[in-house]
């Protein structure tokens, strides 16, 4: 039986994820945490130069790892930064993927964050096919939600049309999948 309670906890939105007024917002960071291209560099223009000095403090991240830093200028009070795989097609860049969703979320609960939103991590210049992403990335906070209720909402932000539809197919097949568990 598919946990709605679970799957209500979870929206899709086009748009762009600085805007937000959530407690924390994800950043798809590079490894240094200093800023860079897409969402990173968006955030870190929104957030303004405190970010940037806050990053440097924090020694860079891992692949699959996650931190957290204040929302400096932004709305969100937090920022937290995930560094997602380089897509290669191996196996270990979904547990990966996989991991920056968790670690997030765990970071987020740990903190007391109740809001939270995700860009669509990897899937710019790192390459992570889109259908596989939102896949792994939804199908990795559903279980999340199943079992945390810490959490009371999770926004997957998407900038483009095409990716915020495939999210929504995604969303759907998964939500299906699970009524007929």
């Amino acid at each position: 039986m598919m946990d709605v309670e679970a799957m209500d906890r979870i929206r899709l939105m086009q748009g762009d994820i600085t805007k937000l007024d959530v407690d924390a917002i994800v950043n798809a960071a590079n490894k240094s945490l200093l800023g860079g291209g897409g969402v990173d560099g968006a955030i870190h223009r929104a957030a303004g130069t405190g970010l940037l000095e806050e990053c440097k403090s924090l020694g860079g991240c891992f692949t699959g790892e996650a931190k957290l830093t204040r929302g400096h200028q932004l709305k969100a009070k937090y920022v937290i930064h995930t560094v997602g795989p380089v897509y290669s097609g191996k196996p270990q860049d979904a547990k990966l993927l996989a991991d920056c969703y968790l670690n997030s979320l765990t970071l987020a609960v740990n903190h007391g964050i109740q809001s939270i939103a995700f860009p669509a991590i990897s899937c710019g210049v790192y390459g992570y096919p889109i259908d596989k992403a939102s896949t792994i990335a939804i199908t990795t906070v559903f279980d999340f939600l199943k079992t945390s209720r810490s959490i009371q909402e999770v926004i997957f932000i998407l900038f483009s049309a095409l990716d915020f539809n495939t999210y929504q197919n995604v969303l759907k097949k998964i939500s299906g999948n699970q009524a007929a568990i």
